[in-house]
């Protein structure tokens, strides 16, 4: 198989910004949006990175994205705040969400945000090294009360999406990057699959009759199939728990979810900060983390396994080596932002040399 085109990190990010901001993004939001996509393909999540752009510049040509503006403060307490979104684009929404609450988790240990009518905010763990970096912990969740792919454990008929929830833990080295779902798979590996007309190595789904399945092609059928939550068909009740929590902390706390009308591609968002200093104390946190850290990584590994990984090992490893080698797209990327950009006179970045 060839070695997949590489492509400037930094090229690739004024490529998504000029595009944007040609489709009518302010320049901040669009240098905001862009950066986020790319950190996204950096740390190997290549469904939630920069294949998000054409589909981002589609929704602001189509006035489904805001373009200009802030989000409306609904209420604010000393260590509370929620926002209403306004669909402005999630990964700046978020970036703000982030510096609002620092100050606030500074001073009170903690701080929590809610959005709601947020767009799609991409990769979560694209903006947890911001939070790491500073010494907090993060966890950030997002649920889209539009859409529904994932039936509740036992059931056959969707009502949640995937539920994405993430978190930054700092260590006195690499970082603890989660992010996962509440479901077994995603919509967007999903998407590719049927695309390609692949399927799943395992029965991550159900069809509309509650058959298990491999083939994403249930998804758009008549009646339409699922995707198992989180633990598949033995132990889905631990996905499906999941998802609950995320629901009431997303569309529960925001006052906004799956019991009102959908209002297009979104996200409802839920983040907090939490400052070690205010709890036990940095250095304990620390030495906490860092002994877990050691005991997983010098774990012995089974079979097959070479070595035992924290969570966000491999990312962090792949953002520093794309960083110094340049971006491995998905090579179905690379022509939807050719022809993204074509439409606005763009040509999109040359790959590096081999």
């Amino acid at each position: 198989m060839a070695s997949p085109e590489r492509f400037s990190a930094d090229e690739l990010t004024r490529f998504a910004s000029t595009l944007l901001q040609k489709a009518g993004l302010d320049a901040p939001k669009a240098d905001s949006v862009a950066s986020t996509l790319v950190d996204g393909d950096l740390l190997g999540h290549d469904t939630h990175g920069l294949a998000l752009l054409a589909p981002y510049v589609k929704e602001l040509e189509k006035g489904s994205m805001t373009k200009t503006g802030a989000p409306q403060v609904l209420s604010e307490r000393a260590a509370a705040l929620a926002w209403d979104g306004r669909r402005l684009p999630g990964p700046w929404l978020v970036h703000q969400g982030i510096d609002a609450l620092i100050p606030k988790a500074r001073d009170y240990g903690t701080a929590s945000l809610t959005i709601h009518h947020s767009h799609h905010i991409a990769c979560l763990a694209a903006y947890l090294l911001r939070a790491t970096q500073e010494g907090f912990v993060m966890v950030l969740a997002s649920s889209d009360p539009a859409v529904q792919s994932v039936a509740p454990f036992g059931g056959t008929r969707a009502v949640f999406t995937p539920n994405p929830i993430a978190a930054g833990i700092p260590t006195s080295g690499t970082p603890f990057l989660i992010d996962i779902s509440a479901s077994v798979t995603t919509n967007g590996m999903s998407n590719r699959l049927h695309k390609a007309g692949r399927q799943f190595d395992e029965e991550w789904l159900i069809d509309g009759h509650g058959n298990p399945s491999r083939d994403p092609a249930v998804l758009a059928q008549d009646p339409p199939g699922t995707i198992l939550p989180l633990g598949g068909l033995a132990a889905g009740h631990k996905g499906f728990g999941l998802a609950v929590l995320i629901e009431a902390l997303t569309g529960g706390l925001s006052g906004y979810g799956r019991a009102d009308p959908p209002s297009g591609w979104g996200a409802t968002v839920f983040m907090s900060l939490y400052d070690p200093s205010a709890f036990g104390g940095t250095q304990d946190f620390l030495r906490q983390m860092d002994f877990v850290a050691d005991a997983c990584r010098t774990n012995p590994p089974r079979p097959g396994v070479e070595q035992v990984r924290m969570p966000g090992d491999r990312g962090m490893q792949r953002r520093a080596q794309q960083l110094k080698e340049g971006v491995a797209l998905h090579p179905t990327i690379a022509p939807a932002l050719r022809e993204a950009g074509s439409s606005y006179g763009l040509d999109f970045p040359t790959a590096l040399s081999a």
